[in-house]
């Protein structure tokens, strides 16, 4: 009788399933009414009283032995089976790399941050813009080049409705609705029907302010722009003010800065002059005030705009402006330490 218990313990204890059908298979053979353990129980009335209690010790152990080993079996497969069903197999094998914050994004909520600083709002408008806001509002002569269908992408079937060609519509729709003081920043997405290059594109972003009240003069738009370059740059920074034309503003200016390569002393970035020009600016042009419903008689202002990409590529000297809309994650992850 010992032997048989003993063999059969060796037995159970090398018990091993790999579903859980099995284990119910075993748990009938050995543990169940009609079981291999059952039975040894029966033989046990066959044991002479001598030995009793130590085939009774011995048949309690066995018991107890397929019992626990029956039960680990069952909640091994269990365990399994629902780590199995956590797993989403949809998923890649490899694991997904985190992107980063695009360059673009980057400085535009630094210039942003730089404005707020002097006081200035974020201000926004629609990208699908009317004739209006966009030209008409701002002193575009009716047969300015601007208009043309080579410059400007016009909405088929919708007249007058068309892509904005710069975030400026966006100051004409502050100043149509609401009156001085008033000092925005207007960042935004614009399109115009330009050739694709590694130096334009057919939409890119501009960000823009407006600054409009009693007494506002060109000086005050000369110290703004040189905080904005020193702040953005370095303090080292210089700035020149060149005579330009735009329609909206008179006088009107375009900006250089010294060039952040060379330091000004020349090099093939800036093309040897030292200077590299980033943003046009100039006097809100008194018909724009009251084309807008402001009486340009008691109010002044300034604007000024500046193309995103161009000053990215100044500050992290990209030299292909497609690179910023290809979404290529070699060129992207090159700026997760500029967060």
């Amino acid at each position: 009788m010992q032997d048989k218990i003993k063999q059969l313990l060796d037995e159970i204890e090398a018990l091993a399933a790999e579903s859980l059908e099995q284990v119910e298979e075993l748990r009938i053979k050995y543990i169940s009414k009609k079981g291999l353990v059952s039975q040894l129980f029966e033989d046990f009335r066959s044991v002479p009283n001598e030995e009793k209690r130590l085939v009774g010790q011995l048949l309690n152990q066995l018991k107890e032995t397929a019992q626990n080993r029956i039960n680990s079996l069952r909640d091994a497969l269990q365990n399994k089976g629902a780590e199995a069903k956590e797993i989403d197999w949809s998923r890649t094998a490899y694991p997904t790399p985190l992107g980063t914050r695009h360059p673009l994004t980057l400085v535009q909520e630094e210039i942003c941050s730089i404005f707020a600083r002097l006081g200035f709002s974020i201000a926004e408008g629609p990208e699908i813009e009317d004739d209006w806001h966009v030209f008409s509002s701002l002193n575009f002569a009716d047969d300015h080049p601007a208009r043309d269908m080579q410059d400007t992408f016009f909405v088929q079937n919708v007249p007058g409705s068309l892509l904005r060609t710069h975030t400026s519509s966006v100051q004409s729709r502050v100043m149509s609705t609401q009156q001085p003081p008033l000092r925005i920043i207007c960042p935004g997405r614009v399109y115009r029907n330009e050739a694709i290059s590694y130096r334009a594109h057919c939409f890119f972003h501009q960000m823009e302010a407006l600054y409009i009240d009693q007494d506002v003069s060109f000086a005050d738009l000369k110290q703004v722009l040189l905080y904005f370059a020193q702040e953005m740059f370095g303090p080292e920074t210089k700035i020149r003010l060149r005579p330009s034309y735009f329609p909206f503003t008179e006088p009107s200016a375009e900006m250089d800065i010294s060039c952040n390569i060379c330091g000004g002393e020349g090099c093939a970035f800036c093309k040897h002059t030292g200077w590299v020009e980033i943003l046009g600016c100039g006097m809100v042009d008194p018909n724009v005030l009251e084309s807008c419903g402001i009486d340009s008689k008691r109010y002044s202002g300034y604007a000024l705009g500046m193309g995103i990409e161009r000053i990215t590529n100044l500050k992290y000297r990209v030299k292909d402006l497609r690179l910023f809309s290809e979404n290529d994650q070699r060129f992207l992850d090159q700026f997760k330490g500029a967060h």
